[in-house]
């Protein structure tokens, strides 16, 4: 008899990725990668580069499938796999724009500015970046429970699961998040 993989839950799913079957991870992948590159480029902002924190996502979630209880939801603990990836990444680009301005002054002028220019018509897709661009500036603590909760619309229990805090905790840093959002937006 065969599985229909598209019907099995992702406990099961996971179960038979450890057991070798190569289409159960591909399943995984299909059924959770949407919201996976929305929380990722919510963090990372260049579609580029969410593209391959998405994909590092991935390949750590599998080589951690071990680890992971069939029993809870799998998303919750995809999250805490895709923020902790989201989190490297920024130390990584401050390590590689920290270099980036050790440079001599001569090849510095080769250096891409990723600022939008000042003269373009502020439009929705700028919209968009100067927000993004703001919450990428929030602590981590604030931005992660932001983008958890109103852009991949966790609810607050799933929040405090992922993040491992209280529910009390959720709701102060989400309003702290959305204060400290608002002011930024307001010096734009």
């Amino acid at each position: 008899m065969t599985l229909h993989l598209p019907d099995c839950s992702d406990g099961e799913l996971a179960a038979l990725a450890l057991g070798g079957r190569q289409a159960a991870y591909g399943e995984l992948v299909r059924r959770h990668q949407g919201w996976v590159h929305r929380l990722v480029r919510s963090h990372v902002g260049s579609p580029d580069e969410a593209l391959d924190v998405t994909q590092a996502s991935f390949v750590a979630a599998f080589s951690a499938l071990s680890r992971y209880d069939g029993t809870r939801p799998f998303p919750v603990w995809m999250s805490r796999i895709v923020i902790n990836k989201c989190h490297d990444w920024r130390r990584r680009r401050a390590v590689r724009n920290f270099f980036s301005f050790a440079l001599p002054l001569g090849e510095a002028e080769h250096i891409v500015d990723d600022a939008p220019s000042a003269d373009r018509a502020l439009d929705a897709e700028q919209q968009l970046a100067e927000a993004m661009t703001a919450i990428a500036a929030l602590p981590a603590s604030l931005k992660d429970t932001l983008i958890l909760r109103t852009i991949d619309e966790k609810s607050e229990a799933e929040t405090a699961e992922i993040l491992g805090i209280s529910q009390k905790a959720v709701e102060t840093r989400l309003y702290r998040a959305r204060a400290r959002l608002a002011e930024s937006l307001k010096k734009v």
